[in-house]
């Protein structure tokens, strides 16, 4: 069969192609992944019980309204206001099915072929790949440790195409937390220049401080040139429930939700429902894991003072290291398939991050136990 399709020209699923090498793997000892953010630890049983009582309701399956269940929207707005110290309405709610289709949404409602959006290198892989999917143009900040982009370099790329700035905080890879004056800078640039700020904020309970992560949201009109994007996934442990958020302009809103229509209609209800328990009943258990998380932090850095077996952590934070390589002028793709089949441990590459092989690796420390950590260590040092 020919295919002609402008999918083509993407990588495949650099998770899936990932995961796909465990095929090759006949080690003897347990792998340890790192290559996926998911938390390594069950939902709140008072999240999944909620979720099968509303699975054995007779309207249990039914659609929900488009833009997400009433409640639901009030309850993030409500987080969010408090969280930011900010005002944000239920009519600036859309709950998307993940923070991906979020972005993608947001991207194709703000641009067309042949624009150009901002985005930082590294980048989040999924952002490069919409962008592309869309043809248009991502154009490359270049960052550099600590990885915080900079406003001023910003500008100078900034054209008459440009429709819009991405940023992830805690960054995806290399978990940085943007100051918010840097934010706020980026989103005085977006305002001068009549564009879009896009704001991942997926990690935000993560971050190493418990202050807003910015100020925006209590500024007048911040929603006519800032885009907020938020994930349930990591901090209730349910990504397979696909619950996502775009806090933004109502108008904004029912322009998304034309292309909702056609992908999903709806976010899944028991996803919805799940969040609901989470914010009503759950935040203290959501509290406890957030410190967990930070304590598993200090413990990676701490086995990487030492740069075991040459490896150097650049960055680190919320659930991802960014990892500097030792096997200088080897491929990255290839250390990382020698990780797996000599050592029994899955990175991702930083190449599916990055528009040029530096060197890099993504490692999801969040993903292992602290006794799988010191194993990491060890299979480190001994890495040829």
């Amino acid at each position: 069969m020919k295919l002609i399709s402008r999918t083509l020209d993407l990588v495949q699923s650099p998770i899936a192609s990932a995961h796909a090498l465990l095929q090759q793997y006949r080690g003897r000892r347990p792998v340890l992944d790192l290559s996926q953010g998911e938390p390594n630890y069950p939902t709140a049983t008072v999240i999944a019980n909620h979720v099968a009582k509303i699975a054995c309701d007779p309207d249990g399956g039914r659609y929900t309204t488009r833009p997400g269940i009433d409640k639901l929207r009030k309850l993030v707005a409500d987080e969010i206001s408090q969280a930011y110290s900010g005002t944000v309405r239920a009519d600036q709610v859309l709950i998307t099915a993940g923070c991906n289709q979020a972005f993608c949404l947001a991207i194709s409602v703000l641009a067309e072929w042949g624009d150009e959006v901002i985005l930082p290198v590294p980048y989040y892989f999924n952002h490069d790949m919409w962008l592309r999917l869309e043809r248009i143009s991502p154009i490359y900040l270049n960052t550099a440790s600590p990885f915080i982009p900079d406003p001023d370099v910003t500008e100078a790329l900034i054209t008459n195409k440009t429709k819009a700035i991405v940023l992830v905080t805690p960054g995806n890879p290399t978990g940085v937390t943007i100051p918010s004056s840097v934010i706020q800078a980026f989103a005085d640039l977006a305002k001068q220049y009549g564009i879009m700020l896009i704001i991942d904020e997926t990690y935000r309970v993560f971050r190493p401080v418990d202050e807003p992560a910015h100020e925006l949201f209590g500024q007048h009109c911040w929603d006519d040139n800032v885009i907020s994007l938020h994930s349930f996934s990591k901090e209730f442990a349910i990504p397979g429930y696909r619950v996502g958020a775009a806090i933004c302009h109502p108008d904004m809103i029912v322009e998304m939700m034309k292309l909702f229509d056609c992908m999903a209609i709806c976010a899944p209800r028991l996803g919805q429902e799940a969040v609901i328990a989470a914010l009503t009943e759950a935040k203290d258990w959501r509290h406890d894991r957030v410190l967990e998380n930070r304590k598993k932090q200090v413990h990676f850095e701490s086995i990487f003072a030492n740069h075991p077996g040459g490896f150097e952590l650049c960055s680190a934070g919320a659930y991802y290291g960014w990892v500097k390589h030792p096997a200088v002028g080897e491929a990255t793709t290839q250390v990382v398939r020698r990780l797996l089949l000599e050592q029994g441990t899955l990175v991702l590459p930083g190449t599916i991050f990055t528009p040029s092989d530096d060197g890099y690796l993504r490692l999801s420390f969040a993903s292992l136990s602290i006794d799988e950590l010191d194993e990491l260590g060890t299979r480190l040092r001994e890495f040829v």
